[in-house]
């Protein structure tokens, strides 16, 4: 009898967006999606101490020390490494860039409030700082374009 090779782990992924503000990015998005801002702040520390780490790479972010240019969002059900903090399932890692967002997102994220919960959602994301950008209404159906704070477009349905 042949024996089937076990299939290969699924591959571990994020999202990675450039952003000018990539710590107020995080709080947007770990709101929008009700995720939470990882804690690094553990390795953090045993990176500076080490010497591997400068100190101006840093920042001090929701009272704990934080890489100063990369912060992620992790869904608060999925694993995560206690050591360094870093989520190991559905992630959203921010990194800071110099340049401005131009041109059309090739890539964007699609929310799914619920049935009947649209609107709501919505004006909730509004209150954390998007903004409609267009409402499309097409035989396929109906959703809404919006922009995060730094101009991204993501859409709700």
């Amino acid at each position: 009898m042949t024996q089937t090779p076990a299939s290969p782990a699924p591959v571990h992924w994020k999202i990675s967006i450039d952003a000018n503000d990539p710590h107020a990015q995080a709080d947007f998005w770990a709101a929008a999606l009700r995720y939470e801002v990882e804690d690094n702040s553990a390795l953090i520390e045993k990176l500076l101490g080490f010497g591997a780490l400068p100190e101006e790479l840093t920042v001090e972010f929701h009272g704990r020390r934080a890489f100063r240019d990369l912060v992620a969002v992790r869904h608060p059900e999925d694993p995560f490494e206690e050591e360094s903090g870093t989520g190991l399932g559905r992630r959203l890692l921010f990194q800071r860039v110099p340049e401005e967002k131009t041109g059309k997102n090739r890539l964007h994220l699609d929310l799914h409030p619920g049935e009947g919960r649209r609107e709501e959602e919505v004006a909730r994301l509004e209150g954390l700082g998007a903004r409609v950008l267009r409402r499309v209404a097409e035989q396929g159906g109906e959703w809404v374009v919006m922009a995060d704070p730094e101009g991204n477009e993501f859409c709700v349905h």
